[in-house]
């Protein structure tokens, strides 16, 4: 049932004469007779009939007007709570993340998104390749993924990407390696230590792969471990060197080095159904993901 018509037949039935009603409906009183019509047409029954010069309401009418006020009023309410959901962040939003993105931004993002007490946001850590992450967008609102240095965005006609973070890969030496006096160190001083990698085809693998193609390097890949924490534990009881994110890891046990000469990063972005990104949950979800990345960043090691 078309609300204006309603809205117009309501005014007709309180005030009695169509010209009445249309000024209180700031239209012409033809315009109110069309839309008097049309509304009997849309509902199939006669809603008004002759009487003298005027009209009066039918029996369907007169039933029609019982239940007006009722759902003009259901309308309204349902307009109103629908406002708010266009300009107030509230409802559910689902966001997916990248195990080690989870480690480093979750926590924080979390805290930040329970002060919006209007709105409900589900977490979930996923690892996929970033080639696949957009395919995640089909079950949820945000999609936190990463792609090496050399890399691009998955941004496309169906998602859109917001960048989050370029996040630098150093070297992580256990303690008392040969290189711990170095400030820096070069790939090259490294092709005889054992590796510690992820997957073949992650973002930290295909960095790697970059470095190898850049400097003639090949490192000995020994263990391919996809969780960073167990990663730090392997490098630390010496067991083999690793590429890990400056601001992820925890650098307390290890030595962090940087690669001399060469830029090692993974960039971070969040994927968006394309459009949805200013929807209010969506959006303050975005904002608190910005925020939480500003303060792990000033906080982290240099």
């Amino acid at each position: 049932m078309d609300m204006t018509r309603l809205r117009t037949f309501r005014e007709l039935a309180n005030r009695g004469t169509v010209a009445a009603a249309a000024a209180a409906v700031h239209c012409t009183p033809s315009a109110v007779s069309q839309q008097i019509k049309a509304l009997s047409a849309e509902l199939g029954v006669a809603l008004t009939e002759p009487a003298g010069r005027g009209l009066r309401l039918t029996d369907a009418g007169e039933a029609l007007l019982r239940h007006a006020d009722e759902v003009l009023a259901a309308s309204e309410r349902a307009e109103a709570e629908l406002d708010a959901f266009r300009t107030v962040p509230r409802g559910r939003v689902r966001v997916a993340l990248f195990p080690s993105g989870a480690l480093l931004l979750l926590a924080g993002l979390i805290r930040r998104v329970d002060a919006l007490s209007e709105l409900t946001v589900d977490y979930r850590d996923v690892d996929v390749r970033h080639s696949e992450a957009k395919g995640l967008l089909a079950d949820f609102d945000i999609v936190v993924t990463h792609y090496d240095e050399r890399g691009f965005s998955a941004a496309d006609e169906r998602a859109d990407a917001v960048p989050l973070l370029r996040e630098p890969l150093d070297v992580a030496l256990p303690p008392g390696h040969r290189l711990a006096g170095r400030s820096t160190v070069r790939l090259e001083e490294l092709d005889t230590d054992p590796w510690i990698s992820v997957e073949v085809g992650m973002p930290v693998d295909d960095v790697l792969g970059s470095l190898t193609v850049r400097t003639g390097v090949r490192p000995r890949v020994v263990q391919r471990i996809n969780d960073f924490r167990v990663t730090e534990e392997l490098v630390a009881a010496g067991h083999g060197v690793a590429l890990l994110p400056r601001y992820t890891t925890n650098w307390t046990r290890l030595l962090q080095r940087p690669l001399s000469g060469i830029r090692a990063a993974r960039h971070m972005e969040a994927l968006v159904r394309t459009g949805t990104a200013t929807s209010p949950g969506v959006a303050a979800v975005l904002e608190a993901l910005h925020a939480e990345v500003a303060t792990v960043t000033a906080s982290a090691p240099e």
